[in-house]
C-alpha cells in the first residue's frame, strides 16, 4: 500500500530490512543445518529467491502448490516464505500431530495474535494466555445452545425475506456480496442481541468493513504499527465500534430487567477465579464473535448456492425437500424441521468439503515434534490444510465432484479422523460450527423457497487467492422469483 514519504519511513523501511535480513540468515543457517542431517527433518522445498522463497508460487495457486508437494515429497515437507519455514502436515494421519497437540507444545498466539488483536482487541482471544482464552471460549459456547438456535431461526429467517425483497422479481446479483451484508445482519441480531441489531445501518456497517480490512495477507506478515491506510481505518473502526458497544452495555447493566441473547449471557458469566468480564472484554468478545465467523459464513453460502445453481436437478430436489419436511404450502421453518432437511444439510457438507473457508489452519512449534519419521524443531509454523485433505485421492472418490450423496454411503475418509476439519478438530474445533448449520440452512431454506437461480451463461466462479479466505471470483449469480 502506498504510504507519505519522508523521514519516518525510511526509519521504518530500514527497520524492517533489518528485520527481514536477519530472517533471511536464519533461512540459510537452517537450509545448512537440514543439508547435514537430512534423515531427520521434513523433506525442504528449496528456492532460488532469497527471503521471498516460494511466496510468489504459493500465492498464486496455493493449493496446486501444496498437492504438487504432496505427490513429490509425501505428506510432510517444509518450504520457506517471507523470511519464515512453513512445515505443511497433510492427510488425517500427519493431520493428527497438530490437532491433538497442546497449546504448549504447537502454539496458536504466536501465530494469530497479530492478526485477531488489532481487531478484537486486547484482553480477548489470542492476546490472553491459552488457559484464559479457553475459559472465554467457554463462556461463549455456553450462549451457543440449542434453546438460543430455537429462537435463531425465525429471526435469521424474517431478516432474509426483509433483504431480498430489495432484489425483485428476477434479474442478476452479486451473491456473496449480498449474503456477506445478510449475514452481518443476522449475526448481530443473533449474537449481539437486539440494541446493537438496531443500531446497523450504513455508516456501522462501513465500520464493520473497515475493521474486517484488517483480516488481510498484509496484517498478518506487516508490523502493526506501519502507517498502512487499511490499518488505519481498522483502528478507527475498532475504536468507533467499541464505543458503541460500550454504551449498549452499560445501558443493559444498568436495565432490571434481562434478556436472553449473547450479550446476557456474557454480562453474568465470570471466570474460574470469580472475576467478572469487563466491558473492554465484552466489547471484544462481541467483536470477535460476529467476525469470527462473518467471512465463513458468507463465503460457505455464496459457494454454496453456485453448486446448486450450476446442477439444477439438486437444486430442484432441496426445493422438494422443502415441501415434503415442512409442507406444500411451506409454512415459517422450524429449528426441528431444519434438522430434517437432510439434503440441504448433506449439499452444505459438500460445500464445505470442496470450498472449505480456511485454507490452512497454522500452529507456531514451540518444542521439537515428531511426525512420519521426521523431526520438525522449534520456530516452524506448523500447518495443516483441510482443502488438501477434502480432495485428496486415496481418501475421497471423485475428489473434485460436487456429490452430496457421497455421505450416504461407505467413502475411505468415514475411516479417517482428519480427512474432513472445515472447522477443525479436537479441542481446536470451531465453537461456532453449529450456529453456523443453523445460520445458512435457515438462509438458504429461506432462498429456495423465494427464487430459482442459474449460472450466467455456465460461468462457475473461479477461486479468488488474494483473499485470506477463499471467496469466490465475479459472483454474478441469475435468479427468478419461484410461482406459487
Amino acid at each position: 500500500e502506498r504510504v507519505a514519504l519522508g523521514n519516518p519511513l525510511s526509519l521504518v523501511l530500514a527497520a524492517s530490512a533489518f528485520a527481514l535480513s536477519l530472517g533471511y540468515l536464519f533461512q540459510l543457517g537452517y537450509r545448512r543445518h537440514v543439508g547435514s542431517d537430512r534423515r531427520k527433518y521434513p523433506p525442504y522445498i528449496s528456492s532460488s529467491i532469497p527471503f521471498l522463497g516460494h511466496a510468489i508460487a504459493f500465492g498464486k495457486s496455493p493449493i496446486e502448490f501444496l498437492e504438487n508437494a504432496y505427490e513429490k515429497y509425501g505428506p510432510v515437507f517444509s518450504f520457506t516464505m517471507v523470511g519464515k519455514t512453513f512445515t505443511y502436515l497433510l492427510g488425517s494421519d500427519a493431520a493428527a500431530l497438530l490437532f491433538n497437540s497442546k497449546n504448549e507444545d504447537l502454539n496458536a498466539e504466536d501465530v494469530y495474535s497479530r492478526l485477531t488483536t488489532p481487531v478484537f482487541g486486547k484482553g480477548v482471544a489470542y492476546d490472553v494466555p491459552n488457559m484464559v482464552f479457553l475459559e472465554q471460549k467457554k463462556m461463549l459456547k455456553t450462549g451457543l445452545n440449542i434453546a438460543q438456535f430455537k429462537q435463531h431461526v425465525s429471526v435469521i429467517e424474517e431478516e432474509t425475506k426483509q433483504y431480498f425483497k430489495a432484489w425483485g422479481e428476477s434479474g442478476e446479483k452479486n451473491l456473496f456480496e449480498a449474503l456477506s451484508e445478510l449475514i452481518i445482519l443476522t449475526a448481530s441480531h443473533c449474537l449481539h442481541g437486539k440494541e446493537i441489531r438496531s443500531l446497523l445501518n450504513e455508516k456501522v456497517a462501513q465500520l464493520y468493513a473497515d475493521l474486517d480490512g484488517g483480516f488481510t495477507h498484509a496484517a498478518w506478515l506487516l508490523p502493526g504499527w506501519l502507517p498502512l491506510p487499511s490499518f488505519r481505518r481498522r483502528d478507527r473502526a475498532h475504536k468507533a465500534i467499541k464505543n458503541i458497544f460500550y454504551k449498549v452495555i452499560q445501558k443493559r447493566r444498568k436495565s432490571e430487567e434481562k434478556e436472553d441473547d449473547m450479550l446476557q449471557t456474557l454480562l453474568d458469566a465470570s471466570y474460574k477465579d470469580g472475576r467478572p468480564l469487563t466491558d473492554d472484554e465484552i466489547a471484544g468478545m462481541l467483536i470477535g464473535l460476529l467476525l469470527a465467523g462473518q467471512h465463513t459464513s458468507s463465503t460457505t453460502s455464496a459457494w454454496l448456492g453456485f453448486f446448486i445453481a450450476r446442477d439444477k436437478s439438486i437444486q430442484d430436489q432441496c426445493y422438494a425437500e422443502q415441501k415434503a419436511v415442512c409442507g406444500d404450502d411451506l409454512p415459517p421453518l422450524t429449528y426441528d424441521q431444519l434438522k430434517d432437511l437432510s439434503l440441504l444439510d448433506r449439499c452444505l457438507k459438500e460445500t464445505l468439503r470442496l470450498r472449505p473457508p480456511i485454507m490452512t489452519m497454522m500452529r507456531m512449534a514451540k518444542t521439537p515434534q515428531t511426525v512420519a519419521g521426521y523431526n520438525i524443531p522449534p520456530g516452524h509454523q506448523v500447518c495443516v490444510s483441510p482443502t488438501v485433505n477434502h480432495r485428496l485421492r486415496d481418501s475421497w472418490k471423485d475428489a473434485l465432484e460436487f456429490k452430496p450423496d457421497r455421505y450416504l454411503q461407505d467413502n475411505p475418509a468415514a475411516g479417517e479422523k482428519f480427512a474432513y476439519v472445515p472447522f477443525g478438530a479436537g479441542r481446536h474445533r470451531c465453537i461456532g460450527e453449529n450456529f453456523a448449520y443453523v445460520q445458512i440452512k435457515t438462509i438458504w431454506s429461506t432462498l429456495l423457497r423465494l427464487y430459482e437461480f442459474d449460472l450466467i451463461n455456465d460461468y462457475f466462479p473461479t477461486i479468488n487467492y488474494t483473499t485470506m479466505i477463499h471467496t469466490p471470483n465475479n459472483p454474478i449469480i441469475r435468479y427468478k422469483r419461484r410461482s406459487l
